[in-house]
């Protein structure tokens, strides 16, 4: 799906399959019983992102032009960015490594303390709703200001023609 999407030229097809493919992680989400994430799928990937992108698209071209130049610069940057992640990941530690910090610090506190605490039985909806809920917070307020600055730019090209 994801070849499929990068070589549509119809913007409109584009937007409906990433829909569809944020529905289809949903769906495997639930099939792995983490149904908190899967509704945060759903809701971000199929649902806001798919109407910010329906509203870019009712204000510009349908479909994608033909580039003649190679896009050197994105390209750059495409790698760089590649690059410094690859970086990261070497850092972090193995993948069940038993003194990681998450295991040694904060994943104690939560599974011992966090159904007296909060009264959820599911530690990870706990987690989410009680105690990230200022990050979950910040996310909906990174999004909804995304959505605003792109209508803006949006419209300010639209006003400039």
């Amino acid at each position: 799906m994801a070849i499929g999407i990068a070589r549509l030229h119809n913007l409109f097809a584009a937007v409906m399959l990433t829909g569809i493919f944020s529905l289809l992680a949903a769906a495997l989400f639930v099939t792995l019983d983490a149904v908190d994430v899967a509704f945060t799928e759903a809701a971000v990937g199929a649902g806001i992102t798919t109407v910010l992108l329906l509203a870019t698209l009712a204000r510009t071209a349908h479909r994608q032009r033909a580039s003649r130049r190679v896009p050197v610069a994105a390209l750059a940057v495409t790698l760089g960015c590649g690059a410094l992640l690859l970086y990261a990941v070497s850092e972090l530690p193995a993948v069940g490594d038993a003194q990681a910090p998450a295991y040694t610090h904060v994943a104690p506190r939560y599974i011992e303390q966090s159904p007296h605490e909060i009264g959820i039985p599911n530690m990870v909806t706990s987690v989410l709703a009680s105690y990230r809920g200022y990050d979950t917070l910040g996310e909906v307020a990174v999004i909804f200001t995304a959505g605003i600055g792109v209508l803006s730019l949006i419209g300010a090209a639209r006003r400039s023609r």
